[in-house]
């Protein structure tokens, strides 16, 4: 482990048992004992644990109050898995909106930090799309943007998980709500698949001036990570031997770096993405690529990117 004193939060992972495939507590708390100073982590909403029998928008309820679970059982441990959770209500139901999320709150113990709706979507059908509601989605939909305005008002944040195309659509929604801070997963979702394919340099520079813009804003921040996904175009899960994080930080480096050149490292935080990018690298690995990339970074920079970033945007008391 590279500086394996120095505190790290995990914003952003998720915990599932669907289509035959678990990642439990158990899984999670294996991993950031793996070497890394894990104090906290934050879930982020994965549609797993709903309450099937509920009304649809109550369903995800299910999954607040399981995670909540999992952070009480793990709050004496030495990584308080769960410290905040992210969960899902559908910014687009009006005025149910906000007694929605106050008994998410109310549910998890004030665990409860934010939002995500399902919103990536691209037309190229090789691209995947997590929506749940007809394409494109509801970036553009003027209730989504009413609801994120309710987010900032209970003190709640916004976690954008959106492809790079779509990155105008996010800054039209933080420009809308300037009161709630809006959270960039996965530096901005650059496609390196489909019709994507074999264009980095044209697809760089197009995100780049998107993200560029997204800087502008002061209630927008991102989560450096997410960056193994096939969906990147990259194919580590075909190895026989993954990843070494010479190679991850190598590969990583253009993204992350220009992601804290334009928005500064106190509106950046490293993400594990786990136990997506677990199909591709390891937890100790990604870790150490994010430590070398850092490499020249002040002791408060680390801090930030590492830690203190996430603390402050998700309330947590690590």
């Amino acid at each position: 482990m590279l500086e394996p004193g120095l505190p790290i939060i995990d914003p952003h992972h998720h915990i599932w048992d669907r289509h035959g495939e678990t990642y439990l507590l158990p899984d999670l708390l294996a991993d950031t004992a793996t070497g890394h100073d894990i104090r906290a982590t934050v879930f982020i909403q994965c549609a797993s644990m709903y309450d099937e029998a509920a009304e649809l928008a109550r369903r995800p309820l299910g999954e607040t109050r399981f995670m909540t679970a999992l952070a009480q059982a793990s709050e004496s441990g030495k990584t308080r898995a769960c410290a905040g959770l992210v969960g899902l209500v559908d910014l687009t139901l009006g005025d149910r909106v906000t007694p929605l999320l106050e008994e998410h709150v109310a549910l998890s113990g004030g665990r409860f930090k934010g939002v995500r709706n399902r919103t990536a979507w691209d037309p190229s059908p090789r691209v995947r799309s997590n929506l749940e509601i007809a394409p494109p989605g509801p970036l553009a939909d003027p209730a989504f943007r009413d609801g994120a305005k309710r987010l900032g008002e209970l003190g709640l944040t916004l976690d954008v998980w959106a492809y790079h195309p779509q990155l105008p659509l996010v800054w039209e929604v933080a420009r809308a709500a300037p009161g709630t801070t809006v959270v960039i997963d996965h530096c901005g979702g650059q496609i390196g698949v489909g019709p994507y394919a074999g264009r980095e340099a044209e697809v760089f520079a197009e995100w780049r001036g998107a993200m560029e813009k997204l800087a502008e804003l002061p209630n927008v921040m991102v989560k450096l990570g997410g960056l193994a996904m096939e969906i990147s175009g990259k194919q580590w899960h075909l190895r026989d031997l993954p990843p070494s994080s010479e190679e991850l930080a190598a590969d990583w480096r253009p993204q992350i770096e220009t992601c804290i050149e334009l928005f500064g490292a106190d509106r950046c935080m490293y993400e594990s993405n786990f136990p997506v990018d677990k199909g591709m690298c390891g937890y100790a690995a990604l870790w150490n690529a994010f430590k070398r990339i850092s490499t020249g970074a002040s002791a408060a920079e680390k801090t930030a990117l590492f830690s203190g970033t996430a603390a402050r945007i998700y309330g947590l008391n690590v």
